[in-house]
């Protein structure tokens, strides 16, 4: 595989809106290994182009997101997370990756809550802390024989 140095300025640009992301991380190792991939002299002239984009209206430094979180869905653990909700209080809670959504408002981590007993979409901005345990998540990511209700089946996180 070879990326022409417009194709890897495209990618590093792509990449750069992943900042305060669950993929941040992951698109800062791809585009460390496209460059590694690329012919001396086209890498060269991708860092030289690179050099002359500039983003306007680049949102404000975010936050990393904890690297426990961003890995949440392929390492299948329970995670703890000491959350805080809309208003500022705070709960921790024993939780099941089921998946990430994106939004003009943040990122969310989609989890069957233990707490609510139903699923709830966590802001990543808003985790105060997370741990994985040790208890591996079940595949369907809910317990056995447990179904969401309408709603989710509970009161918002």
């Amino acid at each position: 595989m070879n990326f022409s140095p417009d194709e890897a300025v495209a990618v590093a640009v792509a990449l750069g809106g992943m900042a305060g992301t669950p993929f941040a991380a992951a698109g800062s190792t791809a585009l460390r290994k496209i460059l590694a991939a690329m012919r001396d002299d086209d890498a060269t002239a991708a860092h030289d182009l690179a050099g002359r984009v500039h983003l306007l209206g680049v949102p404000q430094e975010v936050p990393p997101v904890p690297a426990v979180l961003a890995h949440a869905i392929s390492a299948r653990r329970v995670l703890r997370l000491r959350y805080k909700d809309r208003a500022g209080s705070g709960t921790t809670r024993d939780v099941e990756p089921l998946g990430y959504v994106g939004s003009s408002t943040g990122w969310y981590l989609l989890a069957w809550c233990r707490l609510r007993d139903g699923i709830r979409a966590f802001r990543l901005d808003r985790v105060d802390g997370v741990t994985a345990t040790s208890e591996r998540a079940p595949p369907e990511g809910r317990p056995a024989g447990r179904r969401p209700g309408p709603g989710g089946g509970g009161p918002p996180p």
